[in-house]
């Protein structure tokens, strides 16, 4: 039997507007909608095969073998490629390699863009033929961030109110190309894998922190407002809404019992950069995810000063700009 084998490329994503919990554990179905940004230089490049002559699953991300008997593997691809063989009649074995050209497990997204990366080159590979709505859903199989990263420019994350899933996919509000000068600074102040991984932490959030359901109130509001900010090119709007947004699910972080807290000494020293900066005059407003590092949003003519004002301080250790991106697609550079 031939081989069946493809390679992907996709970006990661970055929320403007957050999800945090779900409402079903093993199809990844949020509580709540989100809206991100496809995050163009931060990607995943993933090579799947899929051959009767392998005689087990194997994984390597980032040159590391990951053992088939490990959580890492099990709780992710593992579960990943039982869903997607019971789903298409597959038998052969499959062996996938990844690697990330940005630090994994650090509040960057990473599993967003290897899943995002694996579905679409299984799409591929397989030749299922799904269209971006099918790849969505597969993708958030994976990881449910990931269902943004099918898509380029600005994507909302449909939480679906459907028990199996098919209405939770994500949609494109708007191309890479609508808003050109849209840029985001990665300002990382830790390279460490962080110790809580994200679906821990939500799923602990949900049960514990007082003010989840408060958050739920807000989502909607949050979202509308970020949609409309987009949709007009209002900067104001989608940074000061965006900025919010990510305290608040950082104040269900710490509200979890036990308390989950990503930050460090250098979240707190580029956020009180950001509100200096940004007190004296100039536009930029900051986010943040599962982890210590901070992205700060801003208009491209800016760039270049808070970036320079960034790199006076000691705690961080590697910055990224990015701006709107494209989303995922398959590439003839095969990782084997």
């Amino acid at each position: 039997m031939t081989a069946k084998k493809a390679s992907a490329i996709a970006n990661a994503n970055i929320a403007l507007s957050k999800y945090w919990g779900k409402r079903d554990e093993k199809l990844h179905l949020p509580q709540n909608s989100s809206i991100s940004m496809t995050t163009e230089g931060l990607f995943a490049h993933t090579t799947v095969c899929f051959d009767a002559k392998f005689t087990k699953d194997s994984f390597v991300l980032d040159g590391k073998n990951i053992a088939p008997d490990t959580p890492e593997f099990k709780d992710y691809i593992g579960n990943f490629l039982t869903f997607v063989k019971k789903e298409y009649n597959i038998t052969e074995k499959a062996r996938i390699e990844s690697k990330n050209n940005f630090p994994g497990s650090a509040g960057l997204a990473s599993s967003a863009a290897g899943f995002a990366a694996l579905a679409t080159a299984v799409n591929s590979a397989l030749g299922l033929g799904l269209d971006e709505k099918g790849l969505s859903i597969l993708a958030r199989r994976g990881s449910g961030s990931a269902c943004r990263s099918i898509l380029g420019g600005f994507v909302e994350w449909k939480k679906g109110v459907k028990d199996d899933g098919s209405d939770s996919y994500a949609v494109e509000l708007a191309t890479a190309d609508h808003w050109k000068d849209f840029r985001m600074v990665f300002c990382i102040t830790s390279l460490s894998e962080k110790k809580i991984k994200s679906r821990a932490g939500m799923n602990e959030t949900v049960k514990t922190s007082p003010f989840y359901a408060e958050w739920l109130k807000t989502v909607e509001s949050d979202l509308a407002r970020i949609r409309q900010g987009i949709l007009e090119k209002d900067f104001t709007i989608v940074g000061q809404t965006a900025e919010n947004n990510a305290l608040k699910m950082h104040s269900l972080m710490m509200t979890t019992e036990p308390s989950i807290m990503y930050w460090n000494s250098g979240t707190l020293e580029v956020i009180d950069a950001v509100l200096d900066i940004r007190d004296k005059g100039m536009g930029c407003y900051f986010t943040m995810d599962a982890g210590p590092q901070v992205k700060i949003i801003c208009l491209a003519k800016d760039v270049e000063k808070i970036m320079k004002k960034i790199e006076a301080l000691k705690s961080v250790e590697k910055m990224i700009v990015s701006r709107p991106g494209e989303g995922a697609y398959i590439t003839d550079d095969h990782l084997f």
